[in-house]
């Protein structure tokens, strides 16, 4: 039986240019980490950035990504796992078709990020290819989050 806050917790969002799902947040870890799963396709690069508090692990369910830092590259099919630590800029990038991940924070902090930063689908599914987003208003809620942004999409850490 699926509660009302499941149910919320569960509410899928367009966070940039993936489709986001809380699947546990502080709230339900006593703060320890939280778990976000997402799923974009092709191309898709958020901007450079990194979490001043928050380790951040990536598992791939399906697809490939690359996870990109600081003179190290490496390519994650599924079933392959990457840690991002804090404190080291890093982005992802999607190779395959479609890809479907989870980001794992820890501490818990992520999750919140996600929800203040994203927004409720307009329609079922990924957000439409080459949305407008709001660069400010996403670098505002990212420092909030203890995230600093460090380059628009495509850029990748110095080696």
């Amino acid at each position: 039986m699926t509660t009302t806050l499941d149910a919320q917790r569960l509410r899928p969002l367009w966070f940039i240019d993936d489709l986001a799902t809380v699947q546990l947040d502080g709230a339900a870890t006593g703060g320890a980490f939280d778990v976000v799963e997402l799923e974009g396709r092709r191309g898709d690069m958020p901007p450079l950035h990194v979490h001043l508090e928050v380790d951040e692990a990536f598992y791939v369910l399906e697809g490939e990504l690359s996870l990109h830092l600081p003179g190290r590259s490496v390519r994650l099919e599924a079933g392959r796992a990457l840690l991002a630590p804090h404190g080291v800029p890093h982005v992802y990038r999607v190779e395959s078709d479609r890809a479907r991940w989870l980001a794992l924070g820890t501490p818990a902090g992520f999750a919140d990020f996600v929800r203040e930063a994203g927004d409720e689908p307009e329609a079922p599914g990924l957000p439409p290819a080459g949305r407008v987003h709001d660069q400010a208003r996403l670098a505002e809620v990212a420092a909030r989050h203890g995230i600093e942004l460090l380059g628009p999409p495509g850029t990748l850490p110095s080696p």
